[in-house]
């Protein structure tokens, strides 16, 4: 048996460490097997030594992002673990407290993973920037959060969300109301992240003014997009020509990000997604960067992880079958 004592200076950043009800806690303590208990500022473990250790290096990396300013969710603990487990913990460190932007409610958006920070940075960085992996890695949020900030800052004079209208075993003429009736449920995630950012009103003012575009990818054909902040979502849906048409509309003082999961392809024929020609076409383009994101980036209900794992393993064994 070993025995290992982490100490915390600022009692905030032990009880974010706790969580709540000791929850964060009696996750380490289940995961390592290890038995944990609080004396003052101190956390003492004790189990066998290579799960203290591990235990010992989660609590740490717990701590840092608490005086980061982080919230700990049930999530965030699960993320620890699995970058410990995995040798990783180190790269954590490289998440800092800044946030991005704040929503209306108060709350700081800010990246959560590694995947993610590396994600914001190329952005940052990088005329065109793809974003491609699994539902809830916040390849959308990040991307309208940076989109908020750059025009707040007067980096860019415009808003622009688009979304390929692909059905997906729905027919759009069945669907009631004008062509822009139909397609707004197409679009509706992209509403919701504007309305975090902006508030409902704020954003409607600014969607009458023009300087916010929420619409169709078939609306970017023939324009030439200046000094504006360009995001097209699901690109997994685009044919290898709509995305080409949708990279040529880049004008002077814009910055593009291309998001999708090709595991979601509603395409009749799959092998004809454009984001998976233009992953393979782009690759070494200077000023366009890449960023691959796991089922470790997933910041929704741990649920969501578990499920697109359980796809992965599914896939992945029934094409060693085949």
């Amino acid at each position: 048996m070993s025995e290992q004592t982490i100490s915390f200076e600022q009692p905030s950043e032990l009880s974010a460490v706790l969580g709540s009800c000791d929850e964060n806690l009696l996750t380490i303590q289940r995961e390592y097997q290890v038995v944990l208990f609080c004396r003052g500022a101190d956390i003492h473990i004790t189990g066998e030594p290579e799960n203290c250790e591990k235990a010992a290096a989660a609590l740490r990396l717990l701590g840092d992002l608490a005086r980061k300013g982080s919230h700990l969710t049930e999530q965030t603990v699960r993320y620890v673990i699995s970058m410990v487990e995995d040798g990783e913990g180190d790269s954590l460190r490289q998440l800092d407290g800044d946030g991005i932007c704040i929503t209306t409610s108060g709350k700081v958006v800010r990246p959560k993973t590694v995947g993610q920070k590396k994600y914001v940075d190329q952005i940052r960085s990088h005329t065109i920037t793809l974003g491609v992996g699994p539902a809830g890695t916040g390849k959308t949020y990040l991307a309208v959060a940076l989109a908020v900030r750059a025009f707040k800052a007067h980096e860019v004079q415009k808003i622009i969300l688009t979304r390929p209208a692909v059905e997906a075993g729905e027919k759009l003429g069945f669907l009631p109301g004008d062509l822009q009736d139909k397609v707004d449920p197409y679009l509706r995630p992209l509403y919701d992240a504007l309305f975090d950012m902006f508030g409902a009103e704020a954003f409607a003012r600014m969607q009458e003014k023009n300087v916010i575009e929420v619409a169709p990818l078939a609306y970017m054909r023939g324009r030439t997009l200046d000094d504006a902040f360009i995001i097209l979502d699901e690109a997994q849906n685009t044919t290898p020509e709509q995305i080409k048409m949708f990279l040529t509309r880049l004008g002077e003082g814009s910055r593009m990000v291309i998001t999708g999961d090709v595991t979601q392809i509603d395409l009749p024929d799959k092998r004809r997604s454009g984001l998976i020609e233009a992953m393979k076409v782009l690759k070494n383009v200077e000023g366009i960067a890449m960023t691959r994101f796991t089922e470790k980036d997933v910041v929704r209900h741990k649920l969501v992880q578990d499920i697109i794992k359980a796809y992965e393993n599914y896939y992945h064994k029934t094409a060693n079958r085949n």
